[in-house]
This record gives structure tokens, C-alpha cells and sequence, in this order.
């Protein structure tokens, strides 16, 4: 569920970028004054983006090491059963 609202997000970032790029390509105001306002938006959102990915890098650290955590309890349940049967 989740990756399905992480994904929204970025579509939601994407659009509302190339929303902001072509009504600034419409805007009536001087091609300095676009450019400049188009370079601060890319940089608002590549910022977005990087703290994003960010997050999502360190939720997956964390999903792995809660997986490998996981993991090593089973392995240790199992040899605990393996001991038991042996007797």
C-alpha cells in the first residue's frame, strides 16, 4: 500500500512540475524573469524528489533489516526444533 501512495506522490510531483513549466511558458512575463522562475522551481523540485528518495532509501534500510532480523529468529527457531527432534 505504501509503494502505491509513494508512487502517487511522485506522479503528483511530476505533474504538478509540468503543470508549473508550461503555464510559466504561457506566463506574460519577460523571458529573464521565466527562466529565473523556472531554474528556482526545478531546484524546489529536485530538492522534493532527493528528500523523497531519501526517505524512501531509509524505509527500505529499515524493511531490510527488519526482514533479515526476521530471518535469523526463524533460523534459530529451526535449529532449536532440529535440536528437539535429534533428542
Amino acid at each position: 500500500m505504501a509503494d502505491n501512495e509513494d508512487s502517487r506522490l511522485i506522479w503528483f510531483v511530476a505533474g504538478a512540475a509540468l503543470g508549473a513549466t508550461i503555464a510559466l511558458l504561457f506566463a506574460p512575463q519577460s523571458g529573464e524573469e521565466t527562466r529565473g522562475m523556472i531554474q528556482r522551481k526545478a531546484r524546489e523540485g529536485r530538492d522534493i524528489l532527493e528528500e523523497r528518495g531519501h526517505e524512501l532509501a531509509e524505509r527500505g534500510r529499515e524493511l531490510f533489516d527488519r526482514g533479515r532480523k526476521i530471518a535469523d529468529e526463524a533460523a534459530d527457531i529451526f535449529e532449536q526444533g532440529k535440536k528437539l527432534a535429534d533428542g
